[in-house]
């Protein structure tokens, strides 16, 4: 069932990718990530069942390393794990997540579409007339591009929680984010929040692009990521 699963969000996202229909495309988009966020529900082990949280590190390369991890910070957030930006090493800006193996899975996997199109969309802005802080506005489409497809993530995550409800997976799911809270606090007894900022103008075309996002596809391994322009 497992990997039935993950090869139909494969071909749905398949086909997003060679359509230039965005209606069609935005379709495909909503059909993956319901099919994401119902394969995370599915996995959820049975009440009182004992499972161990892992964690791993991903490292993102420049150019325009903070918005990357930025992404795939909120990519792991919605999809149940627990980010934290733990700083410059190896050649880019570290992201430490923790969560449990099938939460992993789907946020390596979505997280890897994302900034691949992430970086296709931004090398195809056509900047608006007038424009005199390219860079502002490139950064400023990042944030807008990230905020849009967390904010559809976290939508697909909340419909599945509730077409599961009255099965205990509430509780489920409230064990499971305490169990790795206290995995986190074990590691990072001290952590300072931030909120980044944005000056740019590019922020709204961000969120439209956002919003058409196809959300998954293949996997991302520790320490690789595509390139941002």
């Amino acid at each position: 069932m497992r990997e039935r699963t993950l090869d139909r969000v494969r071909k749905l996202l398949a086909k997003a990718e060679r359509t230039d229909n965005e209606h069609e495309r935005a379709t495909f988009m909503a059909a993956a990530s319901a099919l994401m966020a119902k394969y995370g529900i599915d996995s959820l082990p049975p009440a009182g069942s004992r499972q161990t949280p892992g964690d791993r590190i991903v490292t993102l390369p420049n150019p325009w390393a903070r918005e990357k991890a930025r992404l795939v910070s909120l990519v792991a957030q919605a999809t149940r794990c627990r980010p934290l930006l733990i700083g410059r090493g190896d050649g880019g800006q570290r992201v430490h997540v923790f969560g449990f193996a099938a939460d992993l899975e789907r946020a390596d996997l979505l997280a890897t579409s994302l900034l691949l199109q992430m970086a296709s969309g931004l090398a195809r802005v056509r900047l608006p007339e007038g424009t005199t802080a390219v860079r502002a506005y490139r950064r400023s489409w990042l944030l807008g591009f990230t905020d849009e497809v967390y904010r559809l993530l976290c939508a697909a995550e909340a419909r599945a929680e509730s077409g599961a409800a009255g099965t205990g997976t509430a509780l489920v799911l409230a064990d499971r984010r305490a169990e790795v809270e206290r995995v986190v606090a074990a590691h990072y007894p001290k952590i300072r929040l931030s909120v980044p900022t944005t000056s740019g103008t590019g922020y709204r075309d961000g969120v439209a692009a956002g919003r058409l996002a196809d959300l998954g596809r293949t996997g991302m391994s520790a320490g690789t990521a595509p390139e941002l322009m």
